[in-house]
């Protein structure tokens, strides 16, 4: 006998158009995989880096047309509004330029890449790996499938789905950080560091996620929102709740004291990685705190908004004064990071109109002059007397005359610095001049003061490497390689964009001054 007929089954309605940016990537992704598995070894990496790209460019182009199609709608617990399609197509473009990194190898044919990722630092499985010039092609699909859970991150209307893109975005890049041709035990350092302090980051976010369903009986963010004036007596739970989700996030953006994982997993990743993880992570978890502080946080901003503004500040000094210090391109540019991390906060705890979309402005120029400042990275080696080249040189020091022995490369990390120290014509002055207006707005003058104070400091040690690449004879045995081209068009185009959105902000400031989070 049936227990059940089909009457008591309704089917479920699928946005399958509006879930179409996400879908592209995913589904790409596991193409990669079968790829990895099935194709010749030698049309792996082809096919692989073509896959990524393709797929990459069609989830932009799906983003950008439901921008235009599209009236905001909720579809279960995933939001299709202006703030999930923008955040989408951005993180989409950021795609295109990381993998284009990654691609990219030297004359010889070394990439970012250990060619056997599995295998033990020195031992003789990787000479053999090294002697065969055996190179795997997993990064592809592992970053298209962290791709896909950032686009998922700020759609998610469900703790639950919060949760799920969390780790879908987390746990690539946890593999992707251990996987560094040299260094390798630096390298599993930083992936060991990366998976053991994001745990703490999936913890917080699961446990103020159980004080809120307390709260609320719902794991629905909207719900939660509307249940906050009808519950009394209950203000401690949903503020501890609140805090500890924000936390959980905090920690994805690097802010203090959640950062220490940042400059010792930046160093060890494969740098192509730490480009990609410093600017599409960023993008993907202020979009996701943009959601939850306007629908639920912000409304807690009497008991709430003193201590993010106090973590905002110490992000800002903290990322700002420790920077000063280091003697490590890829150290310097974590700690400027975590000073970007402070200044976006800024316009997250502004709640002024637009400031969505000035902190999605800001989050664009930052993510583009990074993926370019750290593709200029990947190309300055060190060489010995032969001429043979090495790996990467990282100390500043060895930059020193970079400017003569190769101009456009030089050039365009000048281009990045000067974006990161906000000066104007670069996308970094628009992005700081947009959310240190909404600040000032918003009431926190005192904490933008505190950021032009920073400002002007982090401008310091960005100008000290100016000055070693352009100012300073070269000192040792340093070289631009010769690649296969891939990473001199993603800074090629890196540098284009920061300009462009340097000098003609207004089109692309227009278009996200749309951006309306959908609330319940």
């Amino acid at each position: 006998m049936n227990l059940f007929s089909t009457a008591d089954f309704a089917t479920p309605t699928i946005g399958w158009a509006s879930l179409s940016p996400v879908l592209i990537v995913l589904g790409a992704a596991v193409v990669g995989v079968l790829v990895e598995s099935f194709a010749p070894q030698r049309l792996r990496r082809p096919i692989g880096i073509g896959v990524a790209l393709l797929a990459t460019l069609g989830a932009a182009i799906a983003a950008a047309v439901r921008w235009v199609q599209a009236e905001p709608s909720t579809l279960g617990e995933y939001v299709e509004d202006p703030l999930t399609l923008a955040a989408q197509f951005i993180l989409a473009v950021v795609g295109v330029v990381a993998i284009l990194v990654m691609a990219d190898r030297t004359q010889v044919g070394d990439g970012a890449f250990a060619g056997q990722p599995s295998d033990r630092p020195g031992s003789g499985d990787e000479e053999r790996t090294l002697s065969k010039g055996y190179q795997r092609s997993e990064m592809f699909p592992l970053t298209l499938f962290s791709l896909g859970g950032m686009m998922v991150f700020p759609a998610a209307d469900s703790f639950v789905t919060l949760f799920v893109a969390l780790e879908v975005m987390s746990l690539p890049l946890y593999i992707l950080a251990a996987t560094a041709r040299r260094r390798r035990q630096l390298s599993q350092e930083a992936g060991l560091k990366y998976f053991l302090l994001g745990a703490f980051a999936s913890a917080f976010l699961l446990m103020g996620s159980a004080l809120l369903y307390g709260y609320s009986g719902s794991l629905t963010i909207s719900e939660v929102a509307t249940a906050l004036p009808t519950t009394n007596g209950m203000d401690w739970l949903v503020v501890a709740g609140s805090l500890l989700v924000m936390v959980g996030l905090l920690f994805k953006v690097a802010a203090v004291p959640f950062h220490a994982w940042t400059p010792d997993v930046y160093t060890g990743a494969p740098t192509p990685v730490t480009g990609f993880m410093a600017a599409a992570v960023k993008v993907a978890a202020f979009a996701a705190m943009l959601r939850f502080y306007q629908v639920v946080a912000g409304n807690l901003s009497w008991n709430l908004l003193p201590v993010l503004a106090v973590i905002a500040g110490l992000t800002i000094v903290v990322g700002t004064f420790a920077g000063v210090v280091q003697d490590d391109v890829k150290r310097m540019l974590a700690y400027s990071s975590i000073a970007h991390a402070g200044f976006i906060l800024i316009g997250i705890l502004s709640l002024q109109k637009g400031s969505a979309g000035s902190v999605l402005f800001y989050a664009l120029g930052y993510a583009v002059a990074t993926v370019g400042a750290f593709g200029v990275v990947t190309l300055v080696r060190s060489a010995d007397a032969e001429g043979s080249t090495g790996g990467e040189v990282t100390a500043l020091d060895r930059w020193a005359g970079l400017g003569k022995r190769s101009p456009w490369v030089a050039g365009s990390m000048l281009v990045f610095l000067l974006s990161f120290a906000g000066i104007p014509l670069t996308a970094g002055f628009v992005g700081k001049f947009v959310i240190f207006s909404d600040g000032f707005a918003g009431g926190l003058g005192w904490l933008v003061g505190i950021a032009l104070a920073c400002s002007v400091v982090t401008a310091f040690f960005y100008f000290r490497l100016v000055r070693l690449m352009f100012f300073t004879e070269p000192t040792g045995r340093t070289v631009v390689v010769t690649s296969e081209g891939l990473s001199a068009v993603a800074i090629a185009v890196c540098a284009v964009g920061t300009i462009v959105l340097g000098v003609f902000p207004n089109p692309v400031l227009s278009l996200l001054n749309q951006v309306v989070i959908l609330l319940p």
